[in-house]
């Protein structure tokens, strides 16, 4: 007796969730969903789609993912500037299933045809991704017929895996007071930055002339509040945490979605900053350090920050950057608090010197 289709479907769907739940990177989930769900569907193409910007604001599109056949899987690039990137309505389609959260099946139009012209498709497909935590977003499949029932209950039910997945990895990688990176994540983080990564070079031309700056450079920036201890002390620990969730919060407003922002521990918060020159990064860690300096903490009033930040060098190790920022923050409250330094600018002036672990005339423990 033969076996009906739908089991094959379905068992397709278990061997796809099996190899997409092995998959641990945040940053190649949605790559790995885009290419589960090509293979499982034979489609002309498929699209994991992020939602950056904040509701009553400007919101685009980031493409976390996309499958296509006989074609590498790709993604947008991490440094791309979301007013590069296409507005929510610009795709009808994506938009009304993310709002309504319901299925969208119809013919694709000229209007969204967008990546993938020419590829056969004339059917449009868009699923709600369900995650409590991260970005949302949409799964997009192209295909040249409507896709069968059995395809998009097998679909549906692979997405809320998916999602139950997402949240749990998102979970174990995150602060759970602020919603920021935590400790555990910033080694791996860290080393994919100091890896040399090689452009070809008409893509490395193409970059200097639209930035302005080499986009593979980093610099590593450790925040540390002023006197946190006595926020604690006079207005209690519940206050003090409510003021990390704000910290945390004006840190998102402040950097770019391509940033990467951790908490770790206490008083202590790190950015990963992507791109510029020195004077950029002085540029945009200041922004952070005055708007700090110019919020009113509810009942505590004002907090400032000191911050310290050094260059990531190619194969630097993530403890050997750190202690750099370090020491400029050292030296930062060695001045009065409320500043940000920058290691290199300390070591050419020789206030600080790389010989030892030392600051000046002062050593550091």
């Amino acid at each position: 007796m033969a076996t009906p289709d739908f089991v094959d479907t379905d068992t397709a769907a278990i061997d796809q969730l099996a190899h997409l739940t092995a998959q641990r990177d945040r940053e190649l989930l949605d790559v790995s969903l885009a290419q589960s769900v090509l293979e499982l569907l034979g489609a002309s193409s498929v699209g994991v789609y992020r939602v950056l910007g904040q509701e009553g604001g400007d919101q685009h599109w980031l493409c976390s993912g996309l499958a296509r056949r006989g074609q590498l899987t790709i993604s947008d690039p991490p440094w791309l500037d979301p007013d590069t990137m296409p507005f929510m309505e610009d795709f009808p389609a994506r938009e009304e299933a993310l709002v309504s959260r319901m299925l969208v099946q119809r013919p694709l139009n000229e209007a969204e045809d967008g990546p993938g012209k020419d590829d056969g498709a004339t059917w449009l497909t868009v699923l709600t991704l369900h995650a409590e935590l991260g970005q949302s977003g949409v799964l997009e499949v192209r295909s040249a017929q409507p896709l069968p029932l059995r395809d998009l209950r097998s679909m549906q039910t692979l997405l809320r895996v998916f999602g139950n997945f997402q949240n749990l990895l998102e979970s174990s990688q995150r602060d759970s007071l602020t919603g920021l990176l935590n400790r555990q994540t910033f080694d791996a983080t860290f080393l994919k930055a100091s890896m040399p990564v090689q452009l070809s070079a008409e893509d490395a031309e193409s970059e200097a002339e639209r930035r302005g700056s080499q986009m593979n450079t980093f610099w590593l920036g450790v925040i540390d509040i002023d006197h946190f201890k006595l926020v604690n002390d006079r207005f209690g620990h519940l206050i003090g945490d409510e003021v990390l969730v704000l910290v945390a919060r004006i840190m998102r407003q402040t950097f770019r979605h391509y940033d990467r922002l951790f908490r770790f521990g206490g008083e202590e918060f790190v950015v990963l900053l992507r791109g510029g020159t020195e004077k950029h990064a002085l540029r945009v860690f200041e922004r952070f350090r005055q708007n700090m300096q110019a919020y009113a903490f509810p009942q505590v009033g004002q907090v400032t920050v000191s911050l310290g930040f050094t260059g990531v060098h190619a194969h630097d190790t993530p403890s050997a950057a750190f202690s750099r920022a370090d020491q400029a923050v050292y030296q930062a409250k060695h001045q009065g608090r409320n500043q940000t330094l920058c290691f290199e600018n300390l070591v050419s002036q020789g206030i600080i010197t790389t010989e030892g672990n030392k600051v000046g005339n002062i050593e550091l423990f």
